[in-house]
């Protein structure tokens, strides 16, 4: 069995102290096998706070993977974020992401975050690029495992409010799903869901981590503990106590 803990949007700069220590202390006294990070490392993507974030995520001691999430792109730096605003973000990825080589598991890349769109910034945008890397993942999926996309944004909507969809992310889904993904982690939210999504005769999961910073909507912080086993996935949403 593969056990995996799925975390999103630490937001180091407004993060919550006690919960990342909390889930150090899992992440310590369970040993996963990897955790799966989905974006939102810093709140305005600050070298001190990548630097944190670095420094937090390389304690954890296990395999990581990190995606990047809005508040990754430079906020300040107009030319930056037009430039190169992934800079600061590959510099933090490459100090802590391994490869992943889990039995029965691959997990597929999937870039939501654009440097420049006409609307909201913070929100998501599947690029075509994007997408043709991640189906070409898929379509080499090993006969029997199970294939987790992990991106920031969710792709499709289910019940949150105050974000706007993400752009080209239901027809992102529906190829995603026709080429044989079965889970889709994001973050953005910051309250975690399991949803089942159905096309074409599949099923795909809709699996939402939420934050372990200050920046709070209706749930404590979380994340989500994942376990593949016999071509079976199971969620399971683990709160931070009271």
């Amino acid at each position: 069995m593969a056990r995996l803990f799925h975390v999103s949007d630490l937001h180091f700069g407004r993060e919550d102290a006690a919960a990342l220590r909390w889930f150090a202390d899992a992440v310590r006294a369970e040993r996963p096998d990897a955790v799966i990070c989905t974006g939102d490392l810093t709140m305005r993507a600050r070298r001190r706070e990548f630097a944190a974030a670095a420094e937090w995520l390389k304690a954890l001691a296990v395999p990581v993977t990190v995606e990047p999430g809005n508040h990754d792109l430079p906020y300040f730096n107009p030319a930056a974020r037009l430039l190169d605003p992934y800079r600061r973000f590959r510099a933090v990825s490459g100090a802590v992401a391994r490869p992943l080589a889990l039995p029965d598991v691959i997990l597929v890349p999937l870039k939501t975050t654009a440097r420049l769109q006409l609307r909201r910034l913070s929100w998501g945008r599947v690029s075509r690029s994007g997408l043709v890397a991640a189906l070409s993942m898929l379509h080499a999926k090993p006969p029997g495992a199970i294939a987790l996309v992990a991106c920031h944004h969710p792709l499709v909507r289910t019940d949150f409010t105050g974000h706007g969809d993400t752009a080209g992310g239901v027809e992102a889904l529906r190829m995603l799903a026709e080429a044989g993904a079965d889970a889709v982690l994001s973050g953005h939210v910051h309250d975690g869901f399991d949803m089942p999504w159905r096309w074409a005769g599949r099923t795909v999961r809709l699996i939402g981590a939420g934050t372990l910073s200050e920046r709070l909507r209706t749930t404590p912080p979380s994340f989500n503990e994942l376990r593949v086993a016999d071509g079976a996935l199971e969620a399971i949403a683990r709160a931070m106590p009271a």
